[in-house]
């Protein structure tokens, strides 16, 4: 009898993990080119609703400016200090730089980091004291396969903060 209850255990502890980890889990984001794609411009849609100017770079990055920044806008090669905030398409937060750094501020030099190309591409329209909300599509960010914790297929959303450009030269 010992015996049979052993078996029976062992038998629905072997199904619940075989049942379970076919169930996706719901804390996952995961989605497929086309779920990206409906999301994304659903979220670009109610941006327009609610009377944002989306204005988009050569790449494919949109972005809408919350704050108008002064000077000129930050070039290839220059040194840039950041305050940032990246979310999910659904609005999670995923990651920021206060989680990082202790005043809160991450320091780069464009297109020498190893950043994704929608940060490369829409950090350049932007000038210091410059606030700015870019949506990034998966392919300009980590594209189809995920990475460093973000799914597959992820429009990712970041709030950027420009305090500071240094030119190579000065």
């Amino acid at each position: 009898m010992k015996i049979k209850i052993v078996n029976n255990v062992i038998l629905i502890t072997i199904l619940t993990l075989i049942f379970s980890s076919c169930l996706k889990n719901e804390d996952e984001k995961e989605y497929t080119a086309a779920e990206e794609i409906q999301l994304r411009e659903a979220y670009l849609d109610a941006l327009i609703e609610n009377g944002k100017d989306i204005d988009t770079t050569a790449s494919g990055v949109y972005y809408v400016i919350r704050e108008e920044g002064e000077g000129p806008y930050a070039q290839s090669g220059d040194t840039l200090t950041v305050a940032y905030a990246g979310y999910f398409i659904d609005g999670t937060l995923f990651d920021a730089s206060q989680y990082h750094y202790e005043d809160g501020k991450y320091e780069f030099v464009l297109d020498v980091s190893s950043l994704i190309q929608g940060w490369n591409d829409g950090m350049k329209v932007m000038n210091e004291g410059a606030v700015v909300e870019f949506i990034i599509p998966s392919e300009l960010a980590y594209g189809y396969k995920g990475e460093r914790g973000v799914p597959p297929y992820q429009t990712l959303l970041f709030v950027i903060e420009l305090f500071d450009i240094k030119s190579p030269q000065n």
